[in-house]
């Protein structure tokens, strides 16, 4: 039985590319007929027209299916959501923007096929802006640091993942979920393969520097304790520089009676110190905070309106 490859597109503002992207997949797939595929598109409460665009295209073809998010999640919820209507025996995630070129999905299926659980595409040079550039080498370091990446593992939004990654994926419930993260914790066995990135023809990127603050701070929060245990070292070590401060001071007024007692060093340690609790706290009361609203079962995302939720399912049936 040919094997069912399942495209997820999270789509925002895409009502003008993501008909593009579709049949640039259509065109990818037609040259592999070793596989069958269906395509799930999830619409994160886009201004524009992209869910009537998504309607019309899952008006013409069963093997589309339309996920309409009711407020913008985000693109990892977004890919959250559509990762339930997947059927695949591999699941590929893909920018809506044309920007991830789906005429080289043939690249990152023959690296699953060696055997490899994730693949991720890597690009050489990358046609985003400065300031994404500059984010996306941010969230590097900070996956690197924090969620214990292998260094020359290159992550990006373009990957390919066998079913069981993403089963384990859809495990997590909570809010603020981050695809990154998941990933890594459910396996090692993770590979590159070099695809080529075009510019974008249509419109700007949605990130902002408070969405990509927002995300990096979902991603080292909800996945990892280190920031806490980077507090405490900080903590150690400011407590531990006031304490030797104090003991010089004291020494050197034996020393020296004359010495005055320094107001402008007494306040500067103060505002170091006071600013640094401040800072571990804030970070304190960040985990506290999800922690709350993940008891308050918050949801992970909420779908308006799906079209063509089984259409997957009963196509991979009457082909197999």
């Amino acid at each position: 039985m040919d094997k069912l490859i399942s495209f997820v597109i999270p789509c925002y503002r895409s009502a003008q590319t993501i008909g593009g992207v579709v049949e640039e997949i259509d065109a990818a797939m037609g040259k592999l007929s070793q596989y069958r595929y269906e395509i799930v598109l999830v619409n994160d409460c886009s201004p524009d027209d992209t869910f009537e665009t998504i309607r019309v295209l899952c008006r013409k073809r069963e093997d589309i299916c339309g996920v309409n998010l009711a407020r913008n999640f985000g693109q990892h919820a977004a890919l959250m959501a559509g990762f339930r209507y997947v059927h695949g025996d591999i699941v590929v995630c893909l920018d809506d923007d044309g920007q991830t070129p789906a005429e080289e999905v043939g690249k990152l299926l023959g690296r699953v096929e060696e055997g490899y659980d994730v693949v991720y595409a890597k690009y050489a040079h990358k046609q985003h802006s400065g300031f994404r550039n500059f984010g996306s080498k941010i969230n590097e370091l900070m996956t690197r640091v924090m969620l214990g990446k292998p260094k020359e593992l290159y992550l990006s939004s373009y990957f390919a993942a066998r079913r069981f990654v993403v089963e384990e994926m859809l495990r997590y419930t909570n809010p603020y979920p981050y695809v990154i993260g998941l990933v890594l914790r459910s396996t090692k066995n993770i590979a590159n393969v070099e695809v080529s990135h075009r510019e974008r023809e249509v419109g700007a990127s949605g990130y902002t520097i408070g969405k990509l603050l927002g995300l990096w701070f979902n991603g080292f929060t909800a996945f990892s304790i280190k920031p806490l245990r980077i507090a405490t070292a900080v903590g150690c070590l400011t407590a531990s520089a006031g304490f030797l401060y104090g003991i010089y001071t004291v020494i050197k007024k034996f020393v020296n009676p004359n010495v005055p007692i320094g107001f402008s060093a007494m306040m500067a340690a103060l505002v170091f110190i006071g600013g640094m609790i401040m800072l571990m706290l804030g970070l304190i009361g960040e985990y506290i905070g999800r922690i709350y609203i993940s008891l308050n079962n918050s949801p992970q995302y909420v779908i308006r309106e799906c079209i063509n939720g089984d259409a997957g399912e009963e196509k991979g049936k009457d082909e197999a």
